[in-house]
């Protein structure tokens, strides 16, 4: 499990997209046409991934989340939490 002190990069050989209000992550190194390799971000998700940057810990993140979408610590850390484990399960992310 992710641990809130830690810091995340995003793995270059994923590239991001802004398309019809969605955030698209796309790999680019293998599996590009393959419709099952392409992931899309709900707009929590999205913030998320554009706050894993090597400059914040996933604490600050948390408190970033919470307060810009008005939700408890509890909820705010599950969402984070559960996207940090699916963006490495796909190697969309590495701890910096």
């Amino acid at each position: 499990m992710p641990e809130l002190g830690e810091h995340y990069r995003k793995d270059p050989s994923i590239i991001s997209r802004e398309i019809a209000g969605e955030v698209i992550l796309v790999p680019i190194r293998s599996h590009v046409g393959d419709l099952e390799s392409i992931y899309t971000l709900n707009e929590t998700g999205a913030r998320i991934w554009a706050l894993l940057d090597e400059q914040h810990t996933l604490g600050e993140i948390i408190n970033q989340i919470q307060a810009e979408y008005e939700i408890s610590e509890a909820e705010a850390c599950q969402d984070l939490f559960d996207l940090v484990t699916q963006l490495q399960q796909i190697n969309a992310i590495v701890k910096a």
